[in-house]
């Protein structure tokens, strides 16, 4: 479902799941990028019949697509949102409700921090080293931050909530 294919070889522990289920339930729309967007609208569809409801949630929840290379969305409740991260963005946060939660989407999330469009950032550290891939701060990035939360799940997984711009 567009996860690394190194996150496999940690567990998936129940305080991790709960974790995860909790903050899906907890939010009123998904932001994503393009790239996390075909990922998820390639594998979500066929995965609503799950005991927990993560799957039912996932394809119901509101889904606004940040991207200017696609045509168009299909995937259930999906919107485009054209123009970068500060065009349509700080409408899309006006509107009443609770989280609007990203997944992955890392330039989009980089560019939502970059330009105070974020509130909390939420990262899920897994113990091992990569030696290539994108930088999820880049020169830009200058937001300060609190932190709210640390948690070790059993799986060896880290939690780090921080509040931005604190």
């Amino acid at each position: 479902m567009g996860e690394p294919s190194w996150t496999f070889q940690f567990p998936r522990t129940k305080d991790q799941m709960k974790f995860k289920l909790d903050e899906l339930f907890n939010s009123d729309a998904l932001l994503l990028g393009r790239i996390t967007y075909q990922g998820f609208a390639a594998a979500w569809p066929n995965q609503q019949d799950d005991p927990d409801g993560y799957g039912k949630r996932m394809n119901s929840l509101p889904k606004y697509v940040v991207s200017d290379t696609l045509d168009k969305v299909e995937w259930n409740n999906s919107r485009l949102v054209r123009g970068g991260h500060a065009n349509g963005i700080p409408e899309i946060k006006k509107q009443p409700g609770r989280d609007l939660l990203v997944f992955g989407s890392l330039r989009l999330a980089n560019g939502l921090i970059e330009h105070g469009l974020a509130d909390e950032l939420r990262l899920m550290v897994f113990p091992v080293f990569l030696g290539s891939g994108m930088r999820f701060f880049t020169d830009a990035s200058n937001a300060k931050m609190k932190l709210l939360e640390a948690k070790a799940f059993e799986s060896g997984v880290a939690l780090l909530r921080y509040q931005l711009n604190a």
